[in-house]
């Protein structure tokens, strides 16, 4: 576990890390906010593709935890970032759920987030979980994290590569 631990979280932080955190800085406001509105938008929409059983996002009101993130985000500084994960139906098997992350053009496989280019990655939470959570729907979870895309490029993306799941 402590080997799964350091490769997924790192256990230090690299000079060049801490370098490119210090420049990103003074831009942080501008990308936040482009991520957040393209994110609510992608998950609005998300919300009404049958392939997808369930859209995560704190900001979607019938999201789990979307009263602690209005009472602490919209009270507070505002937004929700760049990060939403959808439920693919169970119907579809990791194949094809594989098959559906790969076709995508603009996102690229990978675990990061909050920076230029979108990410996608899907989770097979019973391997990761000994329970399944009761507020996820069954089927194989997938986060997307947004980047600076425009939406229309990102949903038109979206939109081909869930041919994959017809």
């Amino acid at each position: 576990q402590l080997q799964l631990t350091h490769m997924r979280l790192g256990f230090n932080v690299g000079a060049n890390d801490a370098e490119a955190v210090l420049r990103s800085l003074p831009s942080i406001a501008l990308r936040y906010r482009a991520h957040d509105e393209v994110t609510r938008a992608l998950a609005v929409w998300c919300q009404s593709q049958p392939q997808f059983v369930q859209v995560l996002h704190p900001a979607l009101p019938n999201s789990p935890g979307h009263a602690h993130w209005k009472a602490v985000c919209v009270n507070g500084p505002g937004g929700a970032a760049g990060l939403f994960s959808v439920v693919i139906a169970p119907q579809f098997d990791q194949a094809r759920v594989d098959a559906f992350c790969e076709a995508l053009r603009f996102f690229r496989i990978g675990w990061s987030w909050g920076g230029p280019i979108s990410l996608v990655v899907p989770y097979r939470l019973e391997t990761m979980r000994s329970v399944w959570p009761a507020h996820i729907a069954q089927g194989t979870v997938v986060r997307f994290a947004i980047g600076l895309e425009s939406k229309a490029d990102l949903q038109a993306d979206l939109e081909q590569a869930l041919q994959v799941l017809v």
